[in-house]
Parts: structure tokens; sequence; C-alpha cells
């Protein structure tokens, strides 16, 4: 299932797009966040210089509907809010795409990871554009299940071992034959069990690549 990466700018009229950009040296970092109906809750963790000027500034928005301090130090701020105004939890909500935390918030822009099909990260795309936000794409990656492993536990314990081994080492450190006599195999079983799970990484790695390609192109 791809993985992908966005840099999200946040729109100047968002509370949050509009604090980031004004300090740009304060990381907004969300841990936790919930959509309620018609608001959100999050739990963001803030850092850098002048953190009592921007929670006051934060307390003073329309948008923000409480807000509780949770913890503080000289340069670390722990708070609890809600906010009519929870722009990336409504487009995850849309999407139907779970928000996964933290969240990194700096100079108006949001890094997000998530996971999902690539029609849910389409419409999750569309679902930014349509509360104004634009995004780029870092990288969109296919991750592998664990009940849909890439390799089969033979290949990827012959692998692991060929690697130790120093078979794949430049120059070699051990030839085919001695791996296979060092595993106690055929020659012939370990040249094929090899050749598949090479196949099978070349041919995922080919994949990925062309996935981050196509993202690139969008």
């Amino acid at each position: 299932m791809p993985r992908a990466k966005l840099s999200v700018r946040l729109p100047q009229a968002a509370w949050i797009g509009d604090l980031s950009t004004d300090y740009p040296d304060v990381e907004f970092r969300v841990l936790a966040a919930l959509p309620t109906g018609e608001t959100g809750v999050g739990l963001v963790e803030l850092s850098g210089p002048n953190l009592p000027e921007v929670i006051r500034r934060i307390q003073e928005r329309e948008t923000i509907v409480s807000l509780d301090l949770l913890g503080e130090s000289d340069d670390r701020t722990l708070i609890q809010f809600e906010t009519t105004e929870p722009l990336l939890l409504f487009s995850v909500k849309e999407s139907g795409i779970p928000l996964e935390p933290p969240v990194e918030i700096r100079d108006g822009r949001a890094t997000v990871e998530v996971t999902a099909s690539q029609d849910r990260l389409s419409t999750f795309g569309s679902q930014l554009e349509q509360f104004g936000m634009s995004f780029d794409v870092e990288y969109v990656r296919r991750t592998v299940d664990s009940t849909d492993q890439l390799l089969t536990d033979r290949q990827r314990d012959l692998v692991v071992e060929a690697v130790q081994q120093g078979y794949y080492d430049t120059p070699r450190e051990s030839s085919l034959t001695e791996l296979a006599d060092h595993l106690g195999m055929a020659k012939s079983t370990v040249s094929e069990t090899l050749h598949r799970a090479e196949e099978t990484i070349v041919k995922e790695f080919v994949a990925e690549l062309d996935e981050g390609l196509i993202a690139e192109a969008q």
C-alpha cells in the first residue's frame, strides 16, 4: 500500500498557518488530534522562543473554542485546544485517511505522512486543495504488510545469511559454493533461491521508483 509524505502549505487565514508564519522559529508538533463534529481537538507541543506570546496570540483567535495549558518549561509548552478550524482533520476525515501523528508544523507548512490506497491519496489531495491548502509530494513509497511479506521466510533468511557471509561484498568475501557449503545446501538451490529473492527486490525497487516519478510529475 502506498505511503506518502506531503509538505502542506497552510492558508494564512487559518490561525495555525498565520501564527506559525509569524513565529517561524516555533515548531507546532501535533501529538494527537480528533474531529468532534464541527470542531476538532488537538494536543500540541510547542517548542522555541516567545512561547507565552504565542500562547496569548492563539487564545485571542476567534476560532479557538478553548485552550488548556498542560505543561511548560523555558522553551517547550504542551497545550490542548478545541478549534472550529481543524483544516487538516477535515481533509483526512473527508478522504477516509487516518491522521498519523506527529504532524510537525513550522513557518506555515505542515509535514504530513499518510498510508492509504492510491484512490484515497488522490481524494486527500483534492480535499486539501478544497480547504485552501497547496502541497508538495516529498515521496510516495509502497509499504509491505507484515501479512504479505516481500520475501518468503526462506528467501529472507538466505539473503541475510549471504550478506553476513560477505557474498554481496565487493570484492566478495564468500563465493556461491562457499555459501552453499556453509549452509549445508545444494549450490543450485542456493543460486535459485537467491535469484528469486533478488528478482523480487529489484522489481519492488523499480515499482517504488516509478511511483515516485509519477508523483513528482503530478
